[in-house]
């Protein structure tokens, strides 16, 4: 457990600063392909140059992901190995998972390094240049010569495997995306999920088809429930069920947070439902998105968006029935807490709660 504790918090603290790199690239790319009216990467013109810009940015995640690892790990001496270690990962074929093992032994290696013990008037050249030269070369070369390979096989492997699965196998894989992407909402369950999609966005595009719906079903879901069932919501949750939809369209799961967190036994559940049932919809469809983010947004560079509009409406519907069946009305008293109010002031039958 401690090992877990260990791991989960260098790779958060590692996400946590890839997460700009996947947004602005993935945000970037889909606005080219969106502006050009087709389907597909522009190659000619000023859009092509902002598709440059934005693979840009989503070809630095994967350096980015293991270098922050070592850097929470190690220190400032652990980001050229980590960052060295996960570029070359990834340039072999080792993609998002050789970079996270390349991330945590540069961070390891450099620790050990540490241990060394240096001259005073030395400190300062070995953080700035003996520990990061040590460390990428002993890390690159175990990423180079030794693990490189049998990394890249398993991802092939994997990549066979997921290609290979039929309309119903992937029924279980689609509900199981769905339901971390919303279970904690942008958290450390969410990111797992996401960045296991996002990072195979070239090789498996229907994993984004998938959790692209996924991503946005809680806040979409929520905010047509605010339309649909006011009676469920105080005046301030009608209110944020607007922003809620917005934020949803542009891919934000992080917009159903306020509702979770007034009521998380009845919203989390209905989110998690609605989520497995957009993700495996889509999956169902054949939906592929080539953007490594979700939401409306995307369509641009989704194939078959008849199916990927279906799915988040089907994951939306199933949201706000569930929200319907399971939220009590709100009542005086629900709007006074939220509103600071004196609830003495309040003519309020307990009994009728």
């Amino acid at each position: 457990m401690r090992t877990l504790k260990f791991l989960q918090k260098h790779l958060m603290t590692a996400t946590s600063y890839m997460i700009p790199f996947v947004v602005a690239g993935g945000i970037l790319f889909a606005l080219s392909v969106m502006l050009s009216g087709q389907a597909a990467v522009p190659d000619a013109g000023w859009l092509a140059k902002l598709n440059q810009i934005g693979a840009a940015g989503l070809a630095l995640f994967i350096p980015i992901l293991g270098g922050y690892i070592a850097f929470s790990m190690a220190d400032k001496p652990g980001l050229a190995p980590g960052m060295i270690g996960a570029y070359l990962a990834n340039e072999i074929g080792a993609g998002f998972i050789g970079g996270i093992i390349a991330g945590f032994l540069a961070g390891f290696v450099v620790i050990q390094l540490k241990k060394i013990k240096l001259a005073p008037s030395m400190r300062t050249l070995g953080s700035i240049f003996i520990y990061p030269l040590l460390g990428t070369l002993i890390t690159g070369g175990i990423i180079v010569f030794l693990i490189g390979e049998p990394i890249s096989g398993f991802m092939d492997w994997m990549t066979n495997a997921l290609n290979s699965l039929s309309g119903a196998a992937k029924v279980p894989l689609g509900a199981l995306l769905g339901a971390m992407i919303s279970f904690d909402m942008g958290g450390p369950v969410n990111k797992v999920a996401a960045t296991f999609a996002q990072t195979q966005v070239d090789t498996l595009p229907y994993l984004m088809g998938g959790v692209g719906v996924a991503i946005c079903v809680p806040p979409i879901g929520l905010g047509v429930a605010t339309l649909l069932f006011p009676k469920k919501f105080t005046r301030v949750e009608k209110d944020s069920g607007i922003a809620a939809l917005l934020m949803g369209s542009v891919g934000i799961t992080e917009g159903a947070i306020p509702f979770a967190t007034a009521d998380p036994l009845r919203v989390i559940p209905s989110i998690m439902v609605g989520s497995i049932v957009g993700n495996v919809s889509a999956f169902l469809f054949g939906c592929l998105n080539h953007a490594p983010w979700g939401g409306l947004i995307v369509l641009p560079v989704v194939d078959n968006r008849i199916g990927y509009v279906a799915s988040i409406a089907l994951g939306a519907v199933v949201t706000a029935i569930m929200l319907r069946i399971l939220k009590k009305d709100a009542t005086e008293l629900d709007e006074a807490l939220e509103e600071g109010q004196d609830i003495d002031d309040l003519d309020i039958n307990f009994e009728d709660i």
